[in-house]
């Protein structure tokens, strides 16, 4: 899965077992890790004192997830062999330390105040990761019943925000996550992608499976509107495609809280939303844009330019400023053509990370008309047992009249 972001002036990309960073400003040595080549989990003597040879199952180094600090200072990230490494960027780049989930993580956050990270994993649970103690353990915060597939906190650090497979939004309190301060219910597919956008503390943006973006007064759970995301020509051919909508798969808010950029999954199109707080209608459509290629992922500059990771080998990042009412590319970028140029060497993994198969395609609900089978084979059975039943007295008749003959005959033979 690839996918982008800034942390601070450098430009972040990852694709398949490396994180690349580029410092988009300056021409210094971009920094790479490479998942394949960091420290392994250490190997249980139980397993290697199994008689069946057996071992504990290793994941393929894949970069599953990565999310930057508010201060931009510090970066994690987690693979698929189950672990999560918090690294340094400035003054120079380093790998503080390498610790070790339970489960494969789907989502990551750091706390206002950086001192924790938040780890959601696939069996639905959300682990604390001490920022200050980089070598101490997890702590389990909470769980769902649910694979979760987004986490996120409040400005002010007091609630925790996640998202699950079954179409559920839960505000947790922080400090005692038991606590569950509300629901925000209205999804009719898994929840993709969560974000509350800057300057407006007491709001939760929400994206969907079902093709559409939600706003929320978090702290009550109440809806307070809803965005249909679904082009007009966008028509389902199967009454299967009719049930998976575009999924939300990335939400990015610029660092001047103006534009939000939403990005649904192998759409060509973004769409752009501004928010006031005074008007009926707080989501307010603003623009489209529609790129060349279908976007792996979008993030904001801290400029407020937008960049777009592309499915294309040619011109896979471009980055696009607003002027005007309209987005506008910027070709001649200095940083752009920066970037690119450091991204050139990993063009090949590019590419083959963008005809992996679809993040969300296996998590739409599939509704299945079991009534409409049972009672079509019902009268199937039954077309079969009247067709037997006519055939019956059929063949009794035969019967009856050969006899009849057979008596005839030899009567007269007498």
């Amino acid at each position: 899965m690839a996918a982008v972001g800034f942390c601070g002036d450098w430009f972040i990309f990852t694709c398949d077992t490396k994180l690349v960073a580029v410092h988009s400003k300056q021409s210094r040595e971009p920094f790479v890790f490479d998942c394949s080549a960091a420290e392994k989990r250490p190997k249980n003597p139980k397993d290697e004192n199994n008689s069946d040879g057996g071992s504990e199952e290793t994941g393929s180094d894949k970069v599953l997830a990565f999310t930057v600090s508010p201060s931009g200072k510090l970066l994690a990230l987690t693979d698929d062999n189950k672990r999560l490494f918090l690294l340094h960027c400035e003054p120079s780049w380093r790998c503080i330390s390498t610790r070790f989930v339970v489960r494969r993580c789907t989502s990551l956050r750091f706390s206002q105040a950086e001192d924790q990270l938040l780890a959601a994993d696939k069996s639905g649970d959300v682990y604390s990761f001490s920022v200050v103690e980089p070598q101490k353990e997890g702590e389990l915060k909470m769980g769902h019943l649910s694979m979760l597939l987004a986490v996120t906190m409040s400005p002010d650090d007091r609630f925790i925000i996640t998202a699950d497979r079954d179409e559920k939004i839960r505000v947790s309190h922080l400090r005692s996550p038991y606590n569950i301060q509300s629901f925000c219910l209205g999804h009719t597919q898994f929840v993709s992608a969560l974000l509350v956008p800057p300057g407006h503390p007491h709001w939760l943006l929400s994206g969907s499976g079902d093709g559409t973006l939600k706003l929320w007064e978090f702290e009550s759970g109440r809806k307070l509107q809803s965005c249909d995301l679904t082009e007009p020509e966008e028509t389902p051919s199967t009454e299967a495609d009719e049930q998976k909508k575009p999924s939300v798969c990335r939400i990015s808010s610029s660092p001047d809280a103006r534009y939000v950029a939403v990005q649904c999954e192998r759409v060509s199109t973004l769409h752009f939303f501004t928010l006031d707080q005074k008007a009926e209608e707080k989501l307010v459509p603003h623009s489209r844009l529609l790129l060349p290629h279908c976007p792996l992922d979008v993030t904001f500059d801290p400029e407020g330019r937008l960049w777009a990771l592309m499915d294309s080998r040619d011109s896979p990042l471009q980055i696009y400023s607003h002027r005007g009412d309209s987005w506008e590319c910027d070709a001649d970028s200095p940083e752009l053509r920066r970037v690119t140029e450091a991204l050139k060497p990993h063009g090949e993994t590019l590419e083959a990370s963008s005809k992996t198969s679809s993040r969300f395609e296996h998590l739409y609900k599939v509704t299945f008309d079991n009534v409409t089978a049972y009672l079509q084979k019902k009268q199937q059975r039954l077309e079969e047992q009247q067709l037997k039943r006519t055939k019956t007295p059929t063949a009794n008749g035969n019967k009856k009249a050969k006899r009849e003959r057979t008596e005839a005959a030899s009567q007269s033979s007498t």
